[in-house]
């Protein structure tokens, strides 16, 4: 029925394709011999989503259950919604056209603090209720997985139940309790109660949390024997952990249209701004042999002609070299372009350049983060001037004309030196790309200088520090915009009222679930799009329901206090992200995981003893 109501007008919105399914490689089942269906929400537009390695997997993992149908929902974009209200066509999944109504769980993936509106948008699209209090059954329980759930409680009103850490293990385990459930006819309530008990699983309703009168948070407190606290999960071994031999091919260019293999996971380094080289603690690594397997196996099955080897610092892996040699042995033969999108500037040698200069002719990224080496020690970036002036030498006098670099203001302890510093790094570049005899002749080099705002992020040793106000961050970007001397160098930035909004949701408590509604009835969404934020809405709806932005993006918090989140174990303790904090500082540095232990609490759930600090 939908699919004929799409016809009469697809034509009259912009993309159509992202609309229609049918892809090579979506998987279609006959819904009567199912027992549990699954909506995939990715709450962003069919080409972030369809870009998503996590989603990749969890579709092809789930699908490969006979008994279990995952279909994949997107949020559309304004236009198709217009056209979706008018029509009165709910939201529905790609592989069915079924409203998400007839699902018995909606997954969402939480990968961005500004997306958190969308997930409201699409409920109210499908017409399923916002509230866990207002949906009283079993039918359309609604879960939420992704990073952002180390600290889920800004949601905590409308998602059932959170995955905490990987879910390729505990979420067809939380599926087959459903499916019990389903045929025993247990109460939303008994089954909620029983998956609180499988590792990973967060159930906010069975915690009750309390408030001081300063806002802070007095207590919270288990009910109905839920676990104190909630341990994340993990996959100990990644070599036989589910990964798929296809991706579903859109029909349109999405935002990463390649093949995708996943390195590793976790990160051996230690910089204390990176949430994520926290909260996938610890490092596992994936063999080089099964990588090259999942990687021909890809590309001839998708057709793909270009691999990208996916991890937080894909040079830190320690069979980088011997992967590329395997993965050249054939790659080459087939014109496959290999990408390396995570490297390191201290770790990049003349064997790895030579090997992906064969494939692979673009420019190249690398993120100093800092301006200065004080603020680099700070951060624990563990990089010096020389090694990232060593690699760019080495990039150019291998043919490379573009090297583009990652930094944040805003940064504990930041000074307006440490602000020069960056566009001082980036003239360095261009000067020492113009002092090389071996330079191309004819061509020029481009510096690009991103520049993001610093976000503090629950579990890292940063999560303590307060944002700059929007005022200092405007200074420093005006700063630098003045100080950019050569047209060899480009600048760019974020936008700093997102970034705002983000520490806001990222540090956020229970309280907000009432700032997203109110928001959300003023027409926020898409937020993460710049013509469809609405900064302005937000501030008003934060001021209705009584809250200030400041008290959770730019106030220090004490070391004892209660923080949202503390009720969740991602394996790095308290005391550790609170003496990293310390040494901060001081401007003292801590080695990477390889070198020595620090303690921070992952190690013994390495599975198998010391993989995450030992030495390769």
């Amino acid at each position: 029925m939908i699919r004929k109501q799409l016809n009469r007008f697809l034509t009259q919105v912009e993309r159509p394709a992202r609309y229609v399914g049918g892809e090579v490689g979506s998987i279609v089942k006959d819904k009567a011999e199912v027992s549990l269906r699954f909506a995939f929400c990715f709450p962003d537009t069919y080409e972030i989503g369809m870009s998503h390695l996590g989603m990749k997997i969890l579709y092809g993992l789930l699908n490969s259950d006979t008994r279990i149908w995952c279909e994949r929902v997107f949020i559309p974009w304004v236009d198709m919604q217009e056209k979706m209200r008018d029509n009165n066509i709910p939201l529905y999944g790609l592989e069915s056209f079924d409203p998400l109504t007839e699902f018995d769980i909606i997954g969402f993936s939480l990968q961005y603090e500004l997306s958190y509106n969308n997930i409201l948008n699409m409920l109210d699209l499908g017409g399923v209720p916002f509230r866990c209090e207002n949906r009283k059954g079993l039918k359309n329980l609604i879960i939420a997985g992704g990073p952002c759930t180390c600290n889920p409680e800004p949601l905590a009103d409308f998602v059932d139940a959170f995955f905490l850490g990987e879910s390729e293990e505990n979420l067809p385990r939380f599926c087959e309790l459903y499916m019990e459930a389903k045929n025993k006819g247990w109460s939303k309530e008994d089954f909620l109660i029983k998956a609180s008990h499988i590792p990973g699983v967060y159930v906010p309703a069975l915690y009750d949390v309390s408030y001081k009168e300063d806002g802070q948070i007095e207590s919270v407190l288990p009910l109905q024997g839920a676990p104190m606290p909630v341990p994340k999960a993990i996959v100990t071994d990644l070599d036989k952990s589910y990964f798929p031999n296809q991706f579903i091919v859109p029909f349109i260019d999405i935002v990463h249209d390649r093949a995708i293999i996943e390195v590793m996971r976790g990160c051996i380094r230690a910089c204390r701004f990176c949430q994520a080289g926290y909260i996938y603690r610890p490092l596992r690594e994936k063999s080089a042999g099964v990588l090259n397997v999942n990687a021909k196996e890809l590309c001839q099955n998708t057709g793909y002609d270009e691999v990208s080897l996916s991890s937080l610092s894909t040079s830190d892996y320690s069979q980088l070299e011997p992967l590329l040699d395997h993965m050249l042995e054939w790659s080459v033969e087939e014109r496959i372009n290999l990408s390396l999108p995570s490297l390191r500037v201290d770790n990049f040698t003349e064997e790895l350049v030579e090997k992906i200069k064969k494939v692979r002719k673009s420019g190249l990224t690398f993120a100093p983060e800092a301006g200065t080496q004080r603020l680099r020690d700070v951060i624990n970036k563990n990089v010096r001037e020389e090694e990232i002036m060593r690699t760019c030498k080495m990039a150019f006098e291998n043919g490379y004309t573009s090297v583009k670099l990652y930094f944040m203001l805003g940064l504990p302890t930041e000074t307006m030196e440490d602000v020069e510093g960056i566009l001082q790094t980036a003239q360095r570049i261009v000067d020492l790309y113009y002092s090389l005899p071996t330079k191309p002749k004819g061509k020029g080099v481009n510096v690009g200088v991103s520049v993001a705002t610093f976000v503090p992020k629950p579990f890292t040793p940063f999560e303590f520090e307060p944002q700059d106000s929007m005022e200092t961050v405007i200074e420093k970007q005006s700063y630098l915009a003045k100080t950019v001397r050569s047209k060899k160098i480009s600048l760019s930035w974020h936008n700093v009222n997102t970034s705002i909004l983000e520490a806001v949701f990222a540090r956020g408590d229970r309280r907000l679930g009432r700032v997203m509604e109110a928001a959300y009835a003023k027409g926020c969404f898409l937020d993460s799009w710049d013509e469809h934020f609405r900064y302005t809405l937000w501030m008003e709806s934060m001021a209705e329901c009584g809250l200030d932005p400041a008290f959770y993006a730019g106030r220090r918090r004490a070391y004892g206090e209660i923080l949202p989140w503390d009720h969740l174990d991602y394996y790095v303790n308290k005391p550790f992200l609170i003496q990293e904090n310390q040494l901060a500082h001081t401007g003292q540095v801590s080695p990477n995981c390889r070198e020595k232990c620090l303690g921070c609490g992952a190690a013994k759930y390495a599975g198998g003893g010391g993989v995450c600090f030992e030495k390769r």
